[in-house]
């Protein structure tokens, strides 16, 4: 069954993954902007309203679906309710909120409105990261004992050194790790504890440039990773990512930011993971799907925020500015 008609979408804010290329190429058979409220968009885009705030795009009757990458992280919990209560679904960059109890009050918004949120977690939509979650699936690499990733991006001149601004390293790269390590295992994380360094900062703020963790997941195994703001512009790629999968018939990896990728099982290594047989939806594009027919996700809800909820958890236990967005002391 496919929809009769596209869902208009708003966009809200630049800062983070946008969905700024809806607004060239090809109309989407789903997914149709017609507002914008920020300051990298163009002056003149044809049939998109520019709005001068959240506000009047909440006020315009032809928005259904708000993209939220609010300009302070801190205050996108806020933002998210604001428009849930105004009637609108919400798509929001990640991190969706700095602490546990702002991401309730988003989910108690959603439900009390009858309206859908989610926050933009693509992780399993995308090659190889799908095909490792269906050997896991499977059972071809036996049983998960251990998992190691790592999420590398540069640092640049202008970098947030607020977390505030973008939720700090290990909200905003290390969510990535931890969903690659949940998302793909179909674990959850019971335990997790991690150290950060604000150690090669080039500049004077509260930047943690780099952090590790590590944790245990739910049937026993281990799970750990590096994340860091060092990724030399020679990479060649934004991100680079590393997942390795250990299991006791075999493991799985991915390695120089999803470019390449093995498996082995035993005494065979089979080389590459097979790409899906034919393209899988985008995320957005799942989550049009979802409010305009009801088709249920790959990921629930509760399994697309629990790598969120791991790592708020993890961070009340780390020194650093916490307070900046309203949830120090919090005791979830």
């Amino acid at each position: 069954m496919e929809p009769t008609r596209p869902l208009n979408l708003a966009l809200y804010g630049t800062n983070g993954h946008q969905l700024s290329s809806l607004l060239s190429g090809e109309p989407h058979p789903l997914l149709r902007v017609v507002a914008v409220c920020g300051k990298r968009f163009a002056p003149e885009i044809p049939g998109v309203t520019h709005h001068p705030s959240l506000e009047a795009i909440l006020e315009d009757p032809a928005v259904e679906l708000v993209s939220l990458c609010s300009p302070r992280r801190a205050d996108q919990a806020a933002d998210a309710i604001r428009a849930l209560e105004a009637g609108r679904h919400v798509l929001a960059e990640k991190p969706a909120a700095l602490c546990e109890s702002d991401l309730d009050a988003i989910l108690s918004a959603a439900r009390a409105n009858g309206r859908r949120f989610r926050e933009m977690g693509g992780t399993i939509y995308n090659h190889p990261y799908r095909a490792m979650r269906e050997k896991v699936t499977a059972g071809e690499l036996g049983q998960v004992v251990q998992v190691f990733a790592q999420k590398s991006y540069p640092f640049y001149p202008g970098r947030a050194q607020d977390e505030a601004l973008d939720g700090g390293l290990l909200l905003q790269s290390g969510i990535h790790a931890v969903r690659m390590i949940e998302h793909t295992t179909r674990l959850r994380f019971t335990s997790l504890s991690a150290l950060e360094t604000k150690l090669g900062n080039p500049e004077t703020g509260e930047l943690r440039m780099a952090a590790s963790f590590q944790g245990r997941l739910e049937n026993g195994a281990l799970a750990s990773a590096i994340l860091n703001y060092l990724n030399p512009e020679g990479f060649g790629h934004w991100g680079n990512e590393t997942l390795r999968i250990f299991g006791t018939n075999g493991m799985a990896e991915t390695t120089d930011g999803g470019t390449r990728s093995r498996w082995i099982v035993g005494e065979t290594d089979h080389g590459p993971l097979p790409p899906e047989p034919d393209a899988a939806a985008g995320y957005a594009e799942a989550f049009a799907r979802e409010i305009l027919l009801g088709e249920p996700m790959p990921l629930s809800l509760e399994e697309e925020l629990h790598p969120l909820r791991a790592l708020l958890r993890c961070r009340r236990t780390l020194p650093g500015p916490v307070e900046e967005s309203g949830c120090d002391g919090e005791t979830n």
